[in-house]
């Protein structure tokens, strides 16, 4: 059964960093395109970043030059090292994997952690 669990979410101040981590099984990780999104509470879930199985990665404009994501494929993990976190950045934090089979693109969802910065 494919799983991803997110672990590493929390309560930080303004300025400060958090470092998520995304752990995958059930699916050959290395194939899969892997992200990160996150949904404030009323808003629309958007996307955070993103990294391909060649490592390839985009951003949303939001948190360029703040966040890193990564992923190490020996762990079947994926990470997201947030700095100079703002209290916007205030959401649960999911963490997504699809890739394309038969023509269409299969996805799969964490249950997410919730990311609070907060004086």
């Amino acid at each position: 059964q494919v799983q991803l669990v997110e672990s590493g979410g929390g309560l930080v101040q303004p300025g400060g960093s958090l470092r998520l981590s995304c752990a995958a099984s059930g699916i050959v990780f290395s194939i899969y395109r892997m992200g990160w999104y996150r949904q404030a509470p009323g808003k629309q879930r958007e996307l955070v970043a993103l990294i391909t199985s060649g490592r390839t990665t985009n951003y949303a404009d939001s948190v360029k030059g703040r966040f890193s994501i990564s992923r190490d494929n020996a762990k079947n993990t994926v990470y997201l090292q947030m700095n100079s976190l703002k209290p916007e950045d205030t959401a649960v934090y999911y963490c997504n994997g699809d890739r394309v089979v038969g023509g269409n693109t299969m996805k799969y969802w964490g249950q997410g952690t919730q990311v609070t910065v907060s004086s």
